[in-house]
């Protein structure tokens, strides 16, 4: 390995400069937007080693001025108040109810499209526009309904609108919170029909009961202000909520499991993501007070309905308010939905007339300036970047992403995720290599695990300041051939609590570093431990006493339940001592057999961690 220099830091707000970034208080213009010439279709530009851009202001021309107005279609029904900003610099064509057929023929007449969620933006819809398509703009949050890999192939920028519902979701979460506690929805139907029924609806009030907020985002901190006002405590689990701003509203952070554990009530406000899907199941609601109520305005995914419906029947949850389903509308027979102790909406946390304005305007805001070539803060894929550069960074990238996927999953407690280093070691002259686009993928890794923004060069630190996130970056000049990019990416998180103590560097933070090998990216150290396993599939860390047979029998149990195992490497401080133990699985391994794991006597700790 080749010897290092001394490290040197610089600071990202200086054009040609990647290390020490801190979040301005705007963004800065990005080299890997381009500047591309044409009327009505994106340009091509032949790839070179370093990209300008000229900018005299934070403005990225996606296309220059065009010769006549441009032309939004809008697909779905769009508030007045958009419209009428969208008229005011376009042509817009308002044609509702599309079949997939006739949205692929119009769409090489449009330089812009608004879409809700009943329209499918497929590849097709990309193909056809004969490149023209230069901005799809999704009124509200979700994207599932856009293609965004093909989106980017062909240049086109996709942007949402993620804050204008916000105060209406917050409010009818507190509204179900409310109307569940006292039994509004029954009542109500017992009364018309015929009955009187006041002993069987006494409810429970809300004063003095504690509400945990689980993900405390824009929507859970504003629910958090508002149980706060009704006389109830708060308490929230998000791992990157700071803790300052919780305290400021009187918030305490706590663990997920201390959250599980002393709420009265439970009110839901996190993404759907693989580490969210059926969060709530019969493991955690066998943890929760007998008698808790649950409130869920976010995702439907997130519960397991199957599991709520049997806590229901237990009496573990006493009553649950729901607007959002697994299925929506969901099936008419639905248990759940049938469930005498459940209040149900069909997904009315956006439904009021002032959100639906406030989205409108904020989707046509973006795409107009997007348009104009201004870049939008609510972008949701990323910009094309040239293929030599990308071509020679792929792995690197790969790698990047997928250390802070696994960093992340580390953290314990609920102090939250604020300070974060990045360290890159290459022989390169600083000149000849921008990390930012790695930077990105850290903060993406970071991030989208428990999130549902979409990370990219575009939003990747607009979305790590949004979270409170302090990122800085080094340098170490090593001596050697510059003939790879990078020798090692390092990343650390300080200030914060891990899951996997041995994580924990002699310095204190949680450190994870790796390196590509043959194409494929390696984790190779994990704290101040030495491993070498392959980033593919997930990986299980054990802390061992070093002993003989220790391999065999982690393997004999993950190979009774045909988990295959990739990759197996042991670290350890000196024969018969600690050592560390990484191994590389293809598939996931149950809860039954991790446990049996960390049974085994030898094992000190362990931790699984998806990527």
């Amino acid at each position: 390995m080749a010897a290092a220099a001394s490290p040197t830091t610089t600071t990202a707000s200086t054009p040609r400069a990647t290390f020490t970034h801190l979040s301005a208080t705007r963004l800065s213009p990005h080299p890997l937007f381009l500047r591309l010439h044409s009327t009505h279709h994106l340009s091509s530009i032949s790839p070179t080693r370093r990209l300008s851009l000229t900018a005299t202001s934070p403005r990225f021309t996606i296309s220059a001025t065009l010769s006549s107005k441009p032309t939004i279609l809008v697909s779905e029904k769009l508030g007045d108040a958009g419209l009428d900003l969208l008229k005011l610099h376009a042509n817009v064509d308002c044609s509702y109810n599309l079949s997939p057929e006739e949205l692929i023929t119009k769409i090489s007449l449009c330089d812009a499209l608004i879409v809700r969620s009943g329209t499918k933006v497929t590849r097709e819809v990309f193909e056809s526009s004969g490149g023209r398509l230069k901005v799809v703009g999704r009124a509200g949050v979700g994207i599932d309904n856009v293609d965004l890999a093909a989106a980017t192939e062909h240049g086109c920028l996709v942007v949402n609108a993620p804050t204008a519902n916000t105060v209406a979701a917050a409010e009818h979460g507190i509204a179900l919170l409310a109307s569940m506690a006292r039994n509004v929805a029954q009542a109500d139907a017992s009364v018309k029909n015929g009955e009187w029924k006041r002993s069987k609806y006494v409810g429970v009030s809300l004063v003095g009961k504690t509400l945990a907020v689980l993900g405390f985002g824009k929507v859970g901190s504003e629910v958090a202000r508002r149980a706060k006002g009704l006389g109830m405590h708060v308490i929230a689990h998000d791992p990157y909520a700071p803790a300052d701003r919780a305290r400021a509203i009187g918030v305490e952070l706590v663990s997920f499991d201390e959250a599980l554990s002393t709420a009265d009530f439970v009110s839901l406000h996190m993404p759907l993501t693989p580490a969210t899907s059926k969060i709530l199941n019969d493991e955690t609601f066998a943890k929760m007070k007998k008698g808790v109520r649950v409130v869920n305005v976010a995702r439907g995914g997130v519960i397991d309905e199957e599991a709520l419906v049997r806590a229901l029947d237990a009496g573990v949850v006493a009553q649950a308010a729901l607007d959002v389903f697994t299925e929506e509308p969901p099936a008419k027979d639905s248990k759940l939905v049938q469930h005498e102790r459940v209040t149900v909406t069909p997904h009315l946390g956006a439904s009021t007339i002032e959100a639906q304005e406030g989205v409108a305007i904020e989707i046509a805001e973006a795409v107009v300036g997007a348009l104009k070539g201004e870049l939008a803060a609510t972008a949701v894929n990323a910009p094309m970047v040239p293929a030599e550069v990308l071509s020679e960074l792929k792995p690197f990238v790969v790698l990047a992403e997928k250390l802070g996927r696994l960093a992340v999953q580390l953290v314990a407690g609920g102090s939250g995720v604020k300070t974060i280093k990045a360290t890159y070691a290459s022989a390169r002259a600083p000149d000849d290599l921008d990390t930012r686009l790695l930077r990105a993928m850290i903060i993406k890794g970071l991030i989208e695990p428990i999130s549902s923004t979409f990370v990219n060069l575009v939003n990747a630190d607009f979305s790590a300041k949004q979270r409170g996130l302090r990122i800085t970056e080094e340098r170490i000049v090593l001596d050697g051939s510059p003939e790879s990019p990078l020798d090692s990416i390092q990343v650390q998180i300080a200030n914060v609590e891990s899951k996997f103590a041995s994580a924990i560097s002699d310095s204190g933070e949680i450190t994870l570093e790796g390196r590509v090998k043959d194409g494929i990216p390696h984790l190779t150290m994990v704290g101040s431990f030495d491993v070498d396993v392959s980033l593919e599939g997930s990986i299980i860390l054990c802390r061992q006493v070093d002993q003989p047979g220790m391999i065999g029998r982690v393997g004999s149990i993950l190979g009774e339940e045909n988990v295959n195992v990739s990759f197996m490497s042991v670290g350890r401080i000196a024969p018969r001592k600690q050592a560390i133990m990484a191994i590389g699985v293809d598939d996931l391994p149950s809860n039954e057999s991790l446990k049996r794991i960390g049974e085994i006597s030898a094992v000190e700790e362990f931790v699984f961690l998806k990527l």
